[in-house]
């Protein structure tokens, strides 16, 4: 039966959003949220515009400023954005970009052959969201501004000077909106970054950042491009050749960059791109790449018999073990998968990619034998180790019905069988086990404890790996193998929680198990699945009985503050979990209702990359730097 309140339901309940009144109402369907990255990626917009003006020849730089009062400026010599009366709106088509969802000349192939602005929606949006926004305009031999507030016009399109015909340009400024953002506060490290990957993938410009709020001024100008973006990652790890492999070719108007550099790490890393936008998911270009590498590495050893006649042929992992690489494509009409564009869809840029991989990277094995010698021999060193790691990983696979592998002897497991609700705790040592286990709450959470420190992944290969026993626990208990058999679809829990001591050791443990989560299991800190407890460092005691637990010194202080330092309470330091009682450990750091969990996130894979590599790998150089350069940042440690 109907709703009688509904009875009256007509025209008049139907809201119609006009304009940029849809990006205020739902900014995060436009911007992806109104935190943080919502806010940075407002610069990333109109940045992305001077880009594509850089990709069709008609700009060499870009200079953005952060001003004292929050305000960014984005410039740039570009053609100017057309300043004439445009037939289908009636206004300028200045005021038509800025203030209409979808127009832009990203939809005219003749403008912009090439373009990462694909929805047209960006210098829009960026309008609708800010406070004040007013762009400057050079071209035809005059200088045209407009203003605007909350994507709103306040001004028309104004002559304010003249300028000789050659001078063209946009500047927009723009101030973001208070009412939208959480936060209108701009860091200049997050910015710094993408302006530097920008100028990487795009050899020859200039890109100028300048924040005056704290006088920092950077420029970024590689003419290697993404040769140059190679060096860059391979910084702090050791190549085993010098010379970067570097392919470049256009194809059914499709330009393909590949830089790719051997090191002696375990480990791949590459990046791709698709018209400068970062597809962190890959797509139809790295798998061209992909299958390209592995058959023409093959070839080759097979043409010179390096690769005997009864040996197999060497896997895509074989060929990529210690890669680092670029690959970078650019085309007319990209078509990606999801809202962010995590993925490149188009399927006819996989042909592309590998035809254009497969002819240069023959010719370039051909002509330079000692790289290749080189790039031979660390895949077929790879291969057998992949061999000797064959029966080591039937050793970790998921127990099945179909399978005899036990669970690790040491595992408290829970009783939920699904992987929703269910969490496991992995703790350091059999004391903090022992706490953990019958502090735990025993239907949903499990406890694996670790002896000692586990084997450092950085240095060693996936057999190496394999034979390790707390290494094989975790695999085990995780259920999800490792390597090619890696599957997420078999966790067995929801939450992986690292529990260790709060102290020196306690920390190292913590690097060692993100160390192989990064490197092995990337796909568990991606799906948000791996945590870091925060145990308690103080607890303020009355008599037996704990009546406040405290997390920092400052916290400690203020406690006793509000207690009264002269009141008989006394302070228990936690050096170890094992110190705890089951029940405080519970109270503390396991029940869902009061603990502090925090959870692993990759904001930056190139950085996290390079921190893994700088920690955990052998140089001891960089490392040393490294803890130089970042031992101001330290608050507290024990030793």
């Amino acid at each position: 039966m109907a709703d009688n309140n509904n009875s009256h339901y007509g025209a008049q309940d139907i809201q119609v959003l006009t304009g940029l009144e849809p990006v205020r109402k739902r900014p995060g369907m436009y911007i992806g949220s109104t935190g943080s990255k919502g806010l940075h990626h407002l610069v990333y917009e109109v940045v992305d515009n001077s880009i594509d003006e850089a990709l069709a020849g008609r700009n060499d730089f870009i200079l953005i400023e952060i001003k004292e009062d929050g305000s960014v400026v984005v410039s740039d010599n570009g053609s100017g954005i057309p300043t004439d009366v445009h037939p289908q709106t009636g206004k300028s088509t200045v005021e038509t970009v800025l203030t209409i969802l979808h127009a832009g000349g990203k939809f005219d192939n003749g403008a912009y052959k090439v373009s990462g602005g694909l929805h047209g929606v960006g210098v829009s949006v960026v309008n609708a969201l800010s406070t004040e926004l007013i762009v400057t305009v050079r071209r035809e031999g005059k200088i045209f501004e407009q203003r605007f507030s909350r994507g709103v016009a306040t001004s028309g399109l104004e002559v304010i000077g003249k300028t000789n015909e050659e001078d063209t340009g946009t500047k927009i400024e723009f101030t973001p909106d208070v009412e939208i953002f959480d936060t209108v506060e701009f860091e200049f490290d997050i910015l710094a970054k993408r302006f530097r990957e920008m100028a990487f993938l795009n050899k020859g410009i200039k890109i100028e950042f300048k924040d005056y709020r704290d006088d920092k001024s950077e420029l970024y100008h590689y003419e290697g491009g993404i040769k140059s973006f190679v060096e860059y990652i391979n910084k702090k790890k050791t190549p085993v050749h010098q010379e970067i492999i570097y392919v470049e070719d256009i194809k059914e108007e499709t330009q393909v960059e590949v830089a790719l550099q051997y090191t002696d790490s375990y480990s791949e890393n590459i990046l791709t791109f698709a018209n400068n936008i970062n597809t962190e998911e890959g797509g139809s270009h790295l798998s061209g790449f992909r299958s390209a590498l592995t058959r023409t590495i093959n070839d080759y050893g097979r043409k010179y018999n390096i690769i005997k006649e009864k040996e197999e042929n060497l896997s895509g992992d074989d060929v990529r073990e210690g890669l680092t690489g670029v690959i970078s494509v650019k085309l007319p009409d990209p078509q990606f998968e999801g809202q962010t564009k995590a993925k490149l869809g188009n399927s006819e840029t996989r042909g592309i990619v590998d035809s254009v991989v497969s002819e240069n990277l023959a010719l370039f094995l051909e002509e330079n034998p000692k790289v290749s010698k080189i790039v031979l021999e660390k895949a077929l060193s790879a291969r057998r180790a992949r061999e000797a790691a064959r029966k080591a990983r039937d050793l970790t696979r998921k127990k099945s019905v179909l399978d005899n592998m036990t669970l690790p002897g040491k595992l408290a497991d829970c009783h939920d069988s699904g992987n929703v609700n269910t969490e496991i705790f992995l703790v350091e040592g059999d004391s903090a086990g022992g706490s953990a286990k019958m502090g735990r709450d025993s239907e949903f959470q499990a406890i694996l404890p670790l002896r000692g420190k586990i084997l450092n992944v950085e240095k060693a290969r996936l057999d190496r790996i394999l034979n390790s026993d707390e290494i094989k626990a975790m695999i085990t208990a995780f259920g999800t193998g490792i390597g090619p058999e890696f599957n997420i679809e078999n966790l067995r829990y929801g939450k992986i929680i690292i529990m260790t001591d709060a102290d020196v050791d306690g920390a190292h443990i913590m690097t060692l198990l993100l160390t192989f989560f990064f490197r092995y299991m990337r796909p568990l800190i991606e799906g948000g699945h791996i945590y870091v407890a925060k145990p308690p460092l103080f607890g303020i005691k009355k008599g037996t009985k704990v009546v406040r637990y405290c997390y920092s010194e400052e916290e400690l202080q203020s406690a006793l503050d509000e207690f009264g330092r002269d009141k008989g309470y006394k302070i228990a330091r936690y050096k170890g979990l094992g110190e705890m009682n089951a029940e405080d450990l519970w109270d503390t750091t396991m029940d869902p209702d009061n603990r502090i969990l925090l959870r692993v996130e990759i904001q930056d894979a190139i950085d996290a990359d390079e921190t893994f590599s700088i920690l955990m790998g052998s140089d001891v150089e960089p490392r040393r730097d490294f803890i130089q350069e970042n031992a101001v940042y330290v608050e507290q440690i024990d030793f």
